[in-house]
């Protein structure tokens, strides 16, 4: 006779917690800064005891640390952003336009929650310096995963055959960063998704070769301005 597995009640009840306290945290640090904050006011948030965030983090700095990675990953899996689905889909597209569509449309959701607490992280670094400690030393996870990004993309159908992996890692790292996504959504006033056709239009042109049908009799792409003569 099959063993019908009952969901965990318990871990359920604190997986929910610790999103609750999480959801909570982020808003007040956003709202009145990392050092301003105390534990209690995000208990209080939270609608839990304070014993409790002292129990699941330890620490402010722990939860703080916790507030960035959800951020990044969109929930509270212990998942890198290289294992995520919409990662793996977006590298086996067929093509390098296929790929990059599905890669921006990923990092611009990243960034959208991302970004409005990069400030906040630079703020919290200054007021406690053990905050840089919470990440291991090393190359820049962002930057480890545009480069991954980059070795799918290189070689595809469409990939211009010029364009190295560095070369299209450091464009996908430098275009899709948090600090050109807040120039732009941010002080520009641009919408999301104004942002997110620029980014991939741009690195299409970077990285992508033209479809013929695409380019004038003379060569250049259709739009593109016509070279001066002296």
């Amino acid at each position: 006779m099959d063993t019908v597995k009952r969901p965990d009640k318990r871990a359920e009840r604190s997986r929910r917690t610790r999103e609750k306290v999480i959801q909570a945290a982020r808003e007040l640090f956003v709202s009145q800064g990392y050092g301003a904050t105390s534990l209690q006011e995000v208990a209080d948030r939270a609608g839990v005891a304070v014993q409790t965030v002292y129990f699941v983090f330890g620490n402010k700095r722990t939860l703080f640390k916790d507030v960035v990675d959800t951020s990044i990953a969109g929930d509270t899996e212990p998942v890198a952003t290289m294992d995520r689905e919409w990662f793996h889909a977006a590298c086996a597209a067929p093509t390098a336009a296929d790929q990059l569509r599905a890669h921006v449309r990923g990092t611009s959701e990243i960034l959208g929650r991302v970004a409005p607490i990069m400030p906040l992280i630079a703020a919290a670094s200054a007021t406690d310096p053990q905050i840089a400690a919470q990440w291991p030393d090393g190359p820049d996870p962002r930057y480890t995963v545009q480069h991954a990004a980059a070795r799918a993309l290189v070689g595809k159908p469409g990939a211009r055959p010029d364009v190295h992996v560095t070369m299209a890692a450091d464009l996908l790292f430098g275009l899709l960063s948090p600090q050109l996504y807040l120039l732009f959504v941010q002080d520009r006033g641009w919408s999301p998704d104004r942002w997110e056709e620029w980014a991939c239009a741009t690195l299409t042109a970077q990285l992508c070769t033209t479809p013929e049908a695409d380019r004038a009799p003379d060569g250049r792409s259709q739009g593109a301005p016509a070279p001066k003569h002296p």
